[in-house]
């Protein structure tokens, strides 16, 4: 959940845990997925807090392997509601999926460029890894054999989806609950496969709250835990300090490469034209909130 205003990252920092999550600090830029990564040798295991140095006072932190329930993090808060009882504030993707998983368990590397990839990713087709826009799709930093994963981002704040966590909260909303749902796709030339249009914003509110067209379904039951929010600049080191409900879903499914060309092509209210990077898996059991 990379959440950013403008061309920044929001690399959200608590001036004091009294005030509201709007009193925060913005700096350091992302950097964009290429489609050449970087991979390197699997990150070492749990790293300890006195060879770390880790953010322990932030809270339990975002990615983490959602195959395993174990977690020493102390700090609890409520659970935010269903994903139907909140307004969606943001959609966005990240190249190669900043969770592991049960479906998505392939390490790509380290960095901002790495992660992990759908099991799938070697039995794709000649056909399936075909790009029928030739590396000139509209949604950048994305082709087929890719992974990514997106983040449907919502907040209890009565806003409008928009771009970044700006849309996330407001003048009256400055600490809102937030949730986000999470699915990871393999991206595919295939038109058979998922279309990643039946997932967006049709600027239609349901029930007086703003709701994507649907989520994607058929991909497990997915893995609800305390975390924060994640994105390339925050570490084990220089944790998130947000508090965020997560909704990850244990299995891959194939989407479109043509659907998400076309989502960015026709515009969208988030202005996502391109994936984002990761944030590399967390670790060390002192910042994961156990999985109940």
């Amino acid at each position: 959940m990379c959440l950013k205003r403008g061309s920044y990252v929001m690399k959200l920092r608590l001036i004091s845990a009294c005030l509201p999550v709007a009193l925060i600090l913005a700096c350091s830029n992302e950097t964009d997925v290429e489609d050449d990564q970087n991979a390197s040798a699997a990150p070492t295991a749990v790293v300890s807090q006195a060879d770390a140095g880790l953010c322990l006072g932030s809270g339990p932190q975002t990615p983490r392997d959602i195959s395993s329930a174990a977690g020493l993090n102390p700090i609890l808060f409520a659970l935010a509601p269903a994903s139907t009882e909140m307004n969606l504030c943001n959609i966005h993707t990240h190249t190669n999926a900043e969770h592991k998983g049960p479906g998505f368990s392939v390490f790509v590397g380290a960095g901002d460029h790495g992660g992990y990839a759908c099991n799938e990713t070697t039995e794709l087709t000649k056909a399936e890894l075909t790009d029928p826009a030739q590396g000139k799709g509209a949604f950048k930093g994305v082709k087929p054999g890719n992974t990514i994963e997106v983040h449907w981002v919502y907040t209890s704040c009565d806003t409008s989806p928009g771009e970044g966590l700006g849309s996330c909260l407001s003048d009256a909303c400055t600490d809102p609950v937030l949730r986000v749902e999470a699915q990871t796709f393999l991206v595919v030339n295939d038109p058979s496969a998922l279309n990643f249009t039946d997932f967006v914003y049709d600027e239609t509110p349901r029930n007086g709250l703003h709701q994507p067209k649907s989520l994607p379904m058929n991909s497990g039951a997915p893995v609800i835990f305390r975390g924060s929010t994640t994105g390339p600049g925050y570490t084990q080191m220089d944790c998130s300090p947000l508090q965020v409900t997560w909704s990850v879903r244990p299995q891959c499914a194939k989407v479109d490469i043509g659907s998400l060309n076309k989502w960015a092509a026709r515009g969208n209210v988030f202005n996502e034209t391109k994936s984002h990077g990761v944030r590399q898996l967390v670790t060390a059991p002192e910042l994961l909130s156990p999985i109940e």
